[in-house]
């Protein structure tokens, strides 16, 4: 089942980075905006690949597991 933590964790952070490109956007402040929507990005992508080597981790225990038996 896939975590709700994360869910919840991603999305906060769409939410978060979208009011502050707005409001840097509306401001003139349009580079910053950028850059802030682009820090972001990383983030929420870096939380992702997390996310994925554990599972992958996960996954490689369990077929490693069934060729030692």
């Amino acid at each position: 089942m896939i975590d709700i933590y994360l869910l919840f964790q991603v999305a906060g952070i769409g939410i978060i980075i979208a009011m502050l490109h707005t409001i840097l956007k509306q401001m003139g402040k349009e580079d910053m905006a950028h850059w802030v929507t682009l820090i972001g990005f990383i983030i929420v992508l870096v939380i992702v690949v997390d996310y994925l080597s554990r599972l992958f981790t996960q996954i490689r225990s369990v077929f490693m597991f069934q060729m030692l038996m």
